[in-house]
């Protein structure tokens, strides 16, 4: 497929796949540069067709991964919200001690650890998922400016 393929394709379907790093600077720029440079093309050029198609459902997919990620950690917030209300959560009790001097430091006294397993979990996740996104970006980028076919993994086919 390589052959038969000008390097005016495999340069529009390569700025396809770049576009969607467009995100980092505008709101929802990645499903949005690359659907204009997609449609615009797509009868045209079978490969730019391809790739829009690929790289579009990658976003999309991502971003459902994102929101799933998200609502999965809500029930932790949720168990967490009564401890919140709580008067001693905060330590307000504990501001007629602040004269006394007797510091000691105990794993039952940290406060946020309920908190913090859900946070940590949630966060790595989605820092996994940006990961997986620049990467993945990044070779659909660099193989089809090549010539190559690429397939996004975790892709769910949105547009078909």
């Amino acid at each position: 497929m390589a052959t038969t393929l000008t390097k005016h394709e495999r340069n529009l379907s390569a700025i396809i796949h770049a576009s969607t790093f467009s995100k980092y600077f505008i709101p929802f720029g990645n499903f949005i540069l690359p659907l204009i440079l997609w449609t615009a093309n797509k009868k045209e050029y079978a490969f730019v067709d391809y790739n829009g198609k690929q790289a579009l459902n990658f976003q999309i997919s991502m971003l459902l991964y994102s929101i799933l990620v998200g609502i999965i950690s809500v029930p932790f917030f949720i168990g967490f919200l009564p401890d919140l209300f709580d008067g001693n959560w905060f330590g307000f009790h504990r501001l007629s001690d602040l004269n006394n001097l007797n510091i000691h430091i105990s794993s039952d006294d940290f406060r946020f650890g309920r908190f913090f397993w859900p946070v940590g979990i949630t966060g790595v996740l989605q820092f996994g998922l940006i990961v997986v996104n620049i990467v993945y970006t990044i070779l659909a980028t660099i193989r089809t400016n090549e010539g190559e076919t690429f397939k996004y993994p975790f892709t769910i086919k949105f547009i078909k």
